[in-house]
């Protein structure tokens, strides 16, 4: 199963190249077919479903909000696996991305979830998204987003999910996270996806 973020990293990648289900983020429809959509930002689940022509994906959003949708294509992002006392811990604070790979650990089938996109970090002084600029998305002159909260959510899926292997597609230059360092999370250069 292929898990694809927005970050810059994966510009080089054709995922239609890619034969595995897959899963992705917000406006990944414009470009790719993905099996599974996540949206948790009711202005895109409206963009995904009135524009994605081929409407064979299913597109996850906030459990209060699927009513607010009338389509059958519409479903709940995954409850959280455990329960924290931290302001990242809370269901509303979670972004698409992390959900992403939430549902990822749930629907694969088989051991291992490859991951493409999460950059976390930018590596300039604005943010790092395929979309920047776009209907949506934040001005490409924005500043980063702190990946703090993301760091923090999608480590608490590769420690509760340890019978699924994780490799993180990225480039050279790519720190993993330190609270990311679990046996079952690997890192591969981007260009081997």
């Amino acid at each position: 199963m292929l898990v694809i973020g927005n970050g810059e990293s994966r510009i080089s990648i054709d995922i239609n190249k890619i034969q595995e289900p897959k899963i992705g983020c917000n406006a990944i429809y414009r470009d790719y077919h993905v099996d599974h959509l996540i949206c948790v930002d009711r202005r895109m689940v409206q963009e995904a479903l009135k524009n994605d022509v081929n409407q064979t994906s299913y597109v996850y959003t906030r459990d209060n909000w699927v009513k607010q949708f009338n389509s059958l294509r519409v479903r709940t992002v995954p409850p959280l696996p455990y329960k924290g006392d931290q302001r990242w811990d809370e269901p509303f604070q979670w972004g698409s991305g992390p959900y992403a790979v939430l549902l990822s650990a749930k629907l694969c089938k088989g051991s291992t979830v490859r991951l493409v996109g999460f950059d976390l970090h930018s590596t300039t002084s604005t943010v790092n998204n395929v979309y920047k600029g776009t209907s949506n998305y934040d001005s490409a002159e924005k500043r980063p987003v702190d990946p703090r909260y993301w760091i923090h959510q999608i480590g608490k899926v590769f420690e509760l999910y340890r019978k699924r292997n994780f490799v993180i597609y990225q480039t050279d230059d790519w720190s993993l996270p330190d609270n990311w360092k679990f046996p079952n999370v690997s890192v591969d250069n981007v260009s081997n996806l």
